[in-house]
């Protein structure tokens, strides 16, 4: 098996846990506050680790405070990023969460979404068949250096999660990608916005016939709608009690694409997938404990 270049940014998470989002000028205490390795890359490689499936994490890390928090929770892993060490300061996730469960993020960005053309070459290409990317770096001033190395590879098969500032991707970089046929992941609330169709299903289908790939659009507890050969089906939802929704989009992604690798169909790999939100978002922040993850009794990678 082949690996999984996972392309995107690692940073500290900040969870803040209160009542509810303070109005302009209103005073709230906290309830409790933690930090956590998050990121929207480092969240899907998580997962797909859980799986024991080959993959790499393509992510640079920078200085300072939160710099070195990444770089020491990484090692503590056994994770090094090929990618050397930016003269930028890292940067950090406050995710506010609510009594509901409900998550808010104020994102501060730094060296951990810029990517440089020159670090494509530290890549032996000959490893990987299937490449992750989010939408966040894409946005970035450097976006163009990420589509340029896809358009350089096609033959990598790429999921493309565009994420919630969807409709801050500069125009011409969304087309470009999408000419590239990638595997869309989106929520709801994306597909709508990328399509202007006024439900999922048409939102679904009228996205593949835009890029001729497959298409998973992610529903909360009711599960996810796939287009995939032409035709559409809902893989339902487990029940889930609800803790914060930190991540569970990221390891939804993650999941999918290791199941993919190891031979599922997407239907398939979407249902394990629901499974494994499901756990994260019955857990305090992005990332699932292993043995949490070994308590849903999930096939993994063996080896060949």
């Amino acid at each position: 098996m082949k690996k999984v270049l996972v392309i995107g940014s690692t940073v500290v998470d900040v969870v803040i846990n209160l009542p509810h989002l303070p109005t302009t000028g209103e005073d709230v205490n906290v309830q409790s506050q933690s930090m956590s390795l998050g990121g929207c890359a480092y969240n899907v490689f998580a997962a797909a680790r859980h799986f024991q499936v080959p993959a790499l994490l393509f992510s640079p890390v920078g200085t300072g405070t939160y710099g070195d928090y990444v770089r020491r929770r990484l090692a503590r892993q056994g994770i090094v990023s090929p990618i050397p060490t930016p003269d930028l300061d890292n940067g950090c996730c406050y995710c506010f969460v609510e009594d509901s469960g409900e998550r808010t993020f104020i994102c501060h960005h730094g060296a951990e979404y810029l990517f440089q053309e020159e670090w494509f070459s530290l890549l032996n290409l000959e490893e990987f068949d299937s490449v992750y990317l989010c939408g966040l770096e894409v946005e970035e001033a450097t976006g163009d250096n990420l589509i340029a190395f896809l358009e350089r590879n096609p033959r990598l098969q790429i999921y493309f999660a565009p994420g919630p500032r969807i409709a801050q991707i500069p125009a011409g970089r969304m087309e470009r990608l999408l000419d590239l046929g990638p595997v869309l992941h989106l929520n709801e609330e994306e597909s709508i916005a990328a399509s202007g169709a006024e439900t999922v299903e048409a939102a679904a289908e009228c996205l593949s016939r835009r890029t001729g790939s497959s298409v998973v659009v992610t529903l909360g507890a009711r599960g996810a709608y796939v287009w995939d050969g032409g035709a559409g089906a809902l893989v339902g939802g487990v029940k889930a009690r609800q803790v914060d929704t930190i991540g569970a989009g990221d390891a939804h992604a993650g999941a999918m694409i290791a199941c993919r690798q190891m031979g599922c169909s997407l239907v398939e790999a979407v249902a394990r997938a629901n499974r494994v939100a499901a756990a994260v978002v019955e857990v305090q922040g992005a990332l699932l404990p292993e043995e949490r993850f070994r308590s849903l009794d999930l096939p993994v990678w063996r080896g060949e």
